[in-house]
C-alpha cells in the first residue's frame, strides 16, 4: 500500500481525536450534574452505560471490520462519535445523555478495534511493537490533553466542550472517508485463519490467558483510578489542585516513557517478558501507596503504576496481533470487551471495598495483581519475529 507510513499516522490520529474528544468533557462533568440537577447515581450510569454498550457491541464490531473492512468502521465510528457527543452537548433531559453515552460506546466500540487491526495489517512483525505503543500513546495522549483543553474552552460556555468534540469527531471521519486507504491483510506463520469463531478464539490456548490478563489489568488499573483523588484527600491530605498535579505529571511522563522506550524494551524482553515485570511492579507499588504514609512515596509510586498499566496495554495488544492473523478485527474486539468488563468491574468493586475500608480496595487490587504476575509466569513465552518467519 503506497504511503503506508501516512495512512498509519492518519488511523492513528482519529484514535487520539476520540480520546481529545472524550477528555475535552471531564472537567465540564460536575457543573452539568450540579446544573441539570443529577444524582450521583446517575451520573455513574452515564459512564456504566458507555462501557456496557462498547463491551456488548465490540466484538461485532471487530468481525465485522473483517468482513467489511477496517476504513468503512473507522468512518462510520468517527461520524456516530461526533453525533454522540452533539446530541450531549445538546441534550437537556437524562434520556437524551444515556442515549447519548450508549451511541458513544457504540463508537468507540467501532473505532478501537478497527483501528488496532488497521496499524497490524499495515506493519510488519519487526514494526508492530513500535505501532502499538503509538496506538497506546494516543489513547493516553488524548486523556491527558483532553480535560486541560476543554477547562480552557469551558470558559466560552459549559457545552462548548461538546459541541468541539463534535466537530473534531466529523474531522476525524472526513479524513478517513477521503484521505485513509484499506490496507491489503497479510496471513503469516502462527496466526489464525479465518475459519476461527468466537468461542474457538477465546479456547485458543494463544489466547486465552491474554484475555484474562486484559480483565485483570483494566480491572486493576480502574480500581486504582477510581478511587486515587477521594484516597489522596482523606488518607494523605493532597489538595484537589494537587491530585490534577500528580496525576497529569505522572501520565505525561509514563507516556514520553511509553513513547520512547517501549520498542525497545520489547525487543530485549519480549511482550510476555514485559507484562511479567509490569504485573510485579504495579503490585508493589500499589501495595507501597496502601502502606506508607510518606507523600512523596505516594507520588513516586503512582508513576510508577502509571507507567507500568501504560506498557501492559501495548504489549498485549501488540502480542495478540502477532497471531491474530487475518482476524485482527475480531481479536481486538474481543480485547475491547474484555478491557470493558475490567472497566466495570474495577470501580465498582473499588466503591464498595473504600466503603468498608479506606485502604481496602489497594490492599485487593495489590493482591490480585500479584497472584496475576505469578500466573504469567506459566505463560509460555511467545517465538520471536525471525523464529515466526522461520517457521
Amino acid at each position: 500500500m503506497k504511503n503506508k507510513n501516512s495512512m498509519l499516522y492518519l488511523a492513528i490520529m482519529n484514535l487520539f481525536i476520540v480520546f481529545v474528544g472524550v477528555g475535552l468533557v471531564i472537567p465540564v462533568m460536575p457543573l452539568l450534574q450540579k446544573t441539570m440537577h443529577l444524582s450521583g447515581s446517575t451520573m455513574g450510569m452515564l459512564v456504566s452505560v458507555f462501557a456496557i454498550a462498547q463491551l456488548i457491541a465490540s466484538p461485532i464490531a471487530g468481525h465485522i471490520s473483517d468482513r467489511v473492512g477496517r476504513k468503512k468502521l473507522i468512518s462510520v465510528g468517527m461520524l456516530i462519535f461526533s453525533i454522540s457527543e452533539l446530541i450531549f452537548g445538546l441534550g437537556h433531559t437524562v434520556g437524551w445523555l444515556y442515549f447519548s453515552r450508549a451511541i458513544g460506546g457504540i463508537a468507540a466500540a467501532l473505532i478501537m478495534p478497527s483501528v488496532t487491526a488497521y496499524v497490524a495489517d499495515v506493519t510488519t512483525i519487526e514494526e508492530r511493537p513500535k505501532a502499538m505503543g503509538l496506538v497506546s500513546a494516543a489513547i493516553s495522549g488524548g486523556f491527558i490533553i483532553g480535560p486541560g483543553l476543554g477547562g480552557f474552552i469551558a470558559h466560552f460556555g459549559m457545552r462548548v466542550p461538546f459541541f468541539v468534540a463534535s466537530a473534531l469527531g466529523f474531522f476525524g471521519c472526513l479524513l478517513a472517508v477521503f484521505i485513509l486507504k484499506e490496507p491489503n491483510k497479510k496471513l503469516m506463520h502462527g496466526q489464525v485463519s479465518s475459519k476461527g469463531s468466537f468461542k474457538e478464539i477465546i479456547k485458543n490456548p494463544v489466547f486465552t490467558f491474554p484475555f484474562v490478563v486484559i480483565l485483570i489489568s483494566s480491572f486493576g488499573l480502574q480500581a486504582f483510578e477510581s478511587i486515587y483523588s477521594i484516597m489522596a484527600v482523606i488518607n494523605f491530605g493532597f489538595s484537589t489542585t494537587e491530585i490534577a498535579m500528580i496525576i497529569t505529571v505522572s501520565g505525561s511522563l509514563a507516556l514520553v516513557c511509553q513513547i520512547v522506550f517501549f520498542d525497545s524494551i520489547i525487543r530485549m524482553v519480549g511482550e510476555v517478558g514485559l507484562i511479567r515485570i509490569a504485573f510485579f511492579a504495579s503490585a508493589i507499588f500499589v501495595g507501597v501507596i496502601a502502606f506508607t504514609n510518606n507523600n512523596w512515596v505516594v507520588i513516586i509510586s503512582t508513576f510508577i503504576v502509571f507507567l507500568a498499566f501504560d506498557l501492559v496495554r501495548p504489549a498485549i495488544t501488540t502480542y495478540l496481533s502477532r497471531h491474530a492473523g487475518d482476524k485482527q478485527g475480531t481479536v481486538n474486539g474481543l480485547n475491547s470487551t474484555f478491557t470493558s468488563f475490567g472497566n466495570i468491574l474495577g470501580p465498582m468493586a473499588s466503591g464498595f471495598l473504600f466503603d468498608m475500608n479506606h485502604f481496602l480496595p489497594y490492599y485487593v487490587s495489590s493482591a490480585v495483581l500479584l497472584i496475576t504476575s505469578f500466573l504469567a509466569l506459566m505463560w509460555k513465552k511467545e517465538p520471536s519475529p525471525e523464529e515466526l518467519k522461520e517457521g
